[in-house]
């Protein structure tokens, strides 16, 4: 479809930005193009007067005073009347976890200042498009429903293609959101472990040869004080206030101890390649173990303990399970998912607990590896968070569905993880819980 040619009615247009300069260069933009637009210069005063003239898309600039653009759509997404108007946001802010925060408080584009006219106005109008789609769209299944009881089989069959298409768009949607939050992660998990590696492999290069002239050094000073076992007072005194015999001892000790570091530092840079890896079009073997620990290493600042909660204890009961052909970035994805959700729990569960009973609970996550059957592998994560009550288990795998607060969660990350294992991998994911007392996850996944 091209959104070009279609005739959209006179649009209105909110523009929330504080700097006079860039209302006047929009404004001036639109209202070339014919649209109505209305300025404010606070998110304040935009949420108290759009009701009384509700617009059909919003420009919202993120750094301003009092509240930030984040809150502003924050607010607009919690308020039923406002939930549905698309929001661009217009910011000079080009750090990633900038724009990925924008949509995940329901900004539906992203456009960084300076901007050019053409890309403003292209996108303006792609939105319009698509927020008219989306009007009539619901208007229309508001009249089928109305009709419903008196139409024909005809009607059923349009309504079952209708129902088929928008699972086929929810399957899309799914899809499009586990690409681009992977592709984002991996990125920058990737670009990290290269950063890493390569100042590490400069010092397990040095290291070992740094050793070695040590040693010489050390025979040569040995040789020396054979030679010259007078060598006067100067150097005599010398050698007692750098305590020469202490260093012989201990410095080769330091230059291993720097060794073990660095083979830890590339031990963690190894865990990141692992869990940023690119997935083909075709499955490939992978060792389940691997992606959990550098899962686990992508969270470990999440499970240290801090001044409301000790650290979450992880106890790890791996079985020795053999490889299995799967596409390893998107079963990562899966661990990602599940443990941070454990971690949210527990994280909920200390609210309003002292430091004390928390120590005395021990919050902790239990990782159970196992092969069952000889065609299949068993994962378990169970956590003894707050549990789920029965309502919210039945709705757990649904899209949209979340019980965290706005701005915190999509409602897609376990309809993700069900997708990815049950759909991709012919594989079965199950979910156990009672409310206080905890939560377990049972990932079922064929070898081939």
């Amino acid at each position: 479809m091209n959104f070009d040619q279609l005739d959209l009615e006179p649009s209105n247009i909110l523009i929330i930005d504080d700097t006079p300069a860039n209302l006047k260069i929009l404004m001036g933009l639109l209202l070339e193009k014919g649209y109505k637009v209305r300025a404010m210069p606070s998110g304040k005063l935009a949420l108290q007067g759009i009701h009384l003239d509700y617009p059909d898309l919003i420009l919202l600039d993120i750094d301003m005073p009092d509240m930030d653009g984040y809150q502003v759509c924050q607010h607009l997404q919690q308020d039923e009347r406002t939930r549905g108007i698309p929001v661009i946001f217009v910011s000079s802010y080009e750090d990633v976890f900038d724009k990925v925060k924008a949509f995940e408080v329901g900004g539906v584009d992203y456009i960084t200042k300076p901007f050019q006219a053409e890309e403003v106005l292209v996108r303006v109008h792609n939105h319009l498009v698509l927020h008219q789609l989306k009007k009539g769209l619901q208007e229309k299944t508001k009249y089928q429903d109305r009709k419903l009881a008196e139409q024909n089989a005809l009607l059923q069959q349009m309504n079952q293609e209708l129902s088929g298409r928008l699972q086929q768009l929810q399957e899309a949607q799914l899809q499009l959101v586990q690409a681009e939050k992977m592709a984002t992660l991996g990125q920058l998990v990737a670009g990290i472990a290269h950063e890493i590696n390569n100042p590490v492999s400069f010092l397990k290069g040095n290291i070992k040869p740094a050793k070695i002239y040590l040693e010489e050094l050390l025979g040569l000073l040995d040789l020396y004080q054979e030679t010259f076992q007078n060598p006067g007072e100067n150097i005599e005194r010398e050698i007692e206030e750098i305590e020469l015999n202490f260093l012989r001892e201990d410095l080769p000790k330091l230059i291993d101890s720097m060794n073990l570091g660095v083979e830890r530092i590339q031990n963690i840079s190894t865990s990141l390649r692992t869990f940023s890896r690119t997935d083909r079009e075709h499955k490939v073997p992978f060792n389940l173990h691997d992606g959990i620990e550098s899962t686990l290493l992508i969270l470990k600042h999440r499970l240290k303990g801090n001044e409301s909660r000790p650290e979450i204890e992880v106890i790890k009961k791996y079985g020795d399970l053999p490889e299995i052909d799967c596409f390893p970035g998107q079963l990562n994805q899966v661990f990602m998912n599940l443990l941070a959700n454990a971690i949210d729990a527990l994280e909920e569960r200390s609210v309003g607990q002292s430091f004390k009973d928390i120590v005395n609970y021990k919050n902790r996550i239990v990782l159970k590896t196992f092969q069952e059957i000889e065609s299949q592998v068993v994962v378990q994560i169970a956590d003894n968070g707050t549990g789920m009550t029965d309502e919210v288990k039945q709705r757990f795998f649904e899209q949209g569905f979340t019980t965290k607060s706005v701005g915190k969660g999509t409602g897609l990350g376990m309809a993700i993880a069900r997708q990815i294992v049950e759909e991709k991998h012919g594989g079965t994911i199950t979910c156990h819980s009672e409310l206080g007392k905890g939560t377990e996850f049972t990932i079922q996944l064929p070898l081939h």
